[in-house]
């Protein structure tokens, strides 16, 4: 069972501390138990209490009429709500889709974003802000590692279909080949990166999670890629990525070779010497598109 203090409430539903507060006192709209010390916590039913409220009033409905809802009343409203206007409040559905495990209130919300913007959109202006959000959970034990899987792979299988969509671009310069090391299986963000790619008509070659070294030296000789692409997220020691990005170079002088990432981000200054580090999915994009574009290590 999650316990959540009150700052996690305000980051995961939206609603200002001081906000809840008022609400207890002046509706009696959850009374959370307190530790010895007086702090407010919450537990994961009362999150999801919390989450109901936060798109019953997303959808017009005033506080002082939510609080006299008794539980099925608020649940009824809410399934309602989850049928009929589903681009509404779609931070607070996919949070209570990861916490109640609910595959169809995922894809119906992320489907009705991609519908009215696109993938790209739904993913930096939905989905990193809802990853943040996840990061709090993971703070606080709120969630387990079977829900982070559970929506990872919801994640993983919309991607997909979108990129399963789209044509198979000619194969002309450049030709991108993308891949996670060894240790690395956080595969959304490279899927995000193929996406993006293959939208742009750029033809790219996608090896997936964990490659051993040897096989990705055997797949750069046959492939000839113009350019290497890889993303590095789990803790790595400082000396095991400069070692990496050193041997990589060594055996590929002349390969144009991106890498993003947490873990490349934190240790940018000892990447850089050997590959490209990319910051974005914007910066990326300008680094490949780019007509005549030369590439070289150190470039930021």
């Amino acid at each position: 069972m999650g316990v959540y203090k009150i700052k996690d409430i305000e980051v995961l539903v939206g609603i200002k501390a001081h906000t809840l507060r008022i609400w207890e006192q002046r509706y009696g709209i959850l009374v959370p138990e307190r530790t010895e010390t007086k702090i407010r916590f919450y537990t994961d039913e009362e999150l999801v209490y919390l989450l109901n409220v936060r798109i019953l009033l997303d959808n017009g409905l005033k506080i002082s009429k939510i609080s006299a809802l008794n539980p099925e009343e608020i649940r009824k409203n809410v399934a309602e709500i989850k049928l009929n206007t589903p681009a509404g409040a779609s931070q607070e559905k996919l949070i209570l889709a990861l916490v109640e495990m609910d595959e169809f209130l995922f894809n119906q919300t992320l489907d009705e974003i991609i519908k009215n913007s696109s993938l790209e959109h739904a993913f930096k202006d939905c989905l990193i802000p809802f990853f943040d959000r996840i990061g709090v959970m993971w703070l606080t034990n709120s969630i387990n590692p079977a829900q982070e899987h559970f929506i990872s792979n919801l994640i993983r299988q919309k991607i997909v279909s979108e990129i399963n969509h789209l044509p198979v671009p000619d194969r002309n310069s450049p030709v991108v080949m993308l891949y996670l090391p060894e240790h690395e299986w956080h595969e959304i963000g490279i899927l995000f990166y193929q996406y993006l790619l293959r939208v742009k008509g750029v033809f790219t070659i996608y090896l997936g999670q964990s490659l051993p070294y040897d096989s990705l030296l055997i797949a750069i000789e046959k492939v000839c890629p113009d350019i290497l692409l890889t993303s590095w997220l789990t803790a790595v020691e400082e000396h095991y990525v400069k070692s990496y990005f050193k041997q990589l170079r060594a055996a590929q002088p002349n390969l144009t070779i991106l890498a993003g990432g947490a873990q490349i981000g934190i240790y940018k200054d000892v990447v850089s010497p050997y590959a490209i580090t990319v910051q974005s999915s914007e910066a990326l994009m300008e680094l490949i598109t780019a007509p005549h574009l030369q590439f070289s290590p150190g470039q930021q």
